[in-house]
């Protein structure tokens, strides 16, 4: 098989694996669950995805490596702290179409973002790879950021019962989020620094 068609199935296998364990309404019982999806989704399906559009060739493909990498984290951003404001989060881990709302801006997201970062790969050009490290740079910080204001808030954020359970698996969540983005936008940042260091080699057609 083509490894755009296993990367696509990767993909949907890790959304899949990820909606059936956590059943629906995702994790209404447990933050950590909730929080291990969302990750899913964002640091392992969407990269995924990305990878499988751009290896494939036409219009749409060529386009999609247009993308530009902090436009796409900005956009990250703004879905990831939109949907952590607690009535949202409440709605999604307690409503059907709540969930499905966040969940497919959760891969929206970061499908337009891993699509940016993957085409500086694509590209293979130092500046798209100096704009990439900047965009997992911010992503890296915002993330790790909402992970251990999570990890470390004194009480329950989410309007759970006010128990040490759950502002243990509250910090559990965060303390996840924290550990995973890390790692995730970290890798991908020495890559893309690696690009942005080593000198440009010439494509097979060009001439010395």
């Amino acid at each position: 098989m083509p490894l755009t068609g296993r990367a696509s199935l990767a993909a949907a296998a890790l959304v899949a694996a990820g909606w059936i364990g956590a059943g629906v309404p995702v994790s209404r019982d447990s933050f950590t669950g909730h929080m291990a999806l969302h990750l899913l989704v964002v640091t392992a399906a969407s990269p995924l995805l990305a990878l499988a559009v751009l290896r494939r060739r036409g219009p749409a493909s060529r386009a999609l490596r247009l993308v530009t990498p902090l436009p796409a984290s900005l956009v990250e951003l703004v879905v990831v702290w939109l949907w952590h404001v607690p009535p949202l989060h409440h709605a999604a881990r307690t409503s059907l179409a709540a969930f499905i709302l966040e969940q497919g801006m959760f891969l929206a997201a970061g499908l337009l973002f891993w699509l940016s970062i993957v085409g500086v790969a694509v590209r293979d050009r130092g500046r798209a790879a100096g704009s990439a490290v900047v965009g997992l740079v911010l992503t890296l910080a915002h993330m790790t950021l909402l992970g251990a204001l999570l990890a470390l808030a004194p009480r329950v954020l989410y309007g759970h019962s006010p128990t040490l359970e759950a502002l243990a698996d509250q910090q559990r969540g965060g303390a996840l989020m924290l550990v995973v983005s890390a790692i995730v936008y970290t890798t991908a940042g020495v890559v893309a620094g690696h690009r942005l260091l080593r000198p440009r080699l010439p494509l097979p057609l060009e001439r010395p």
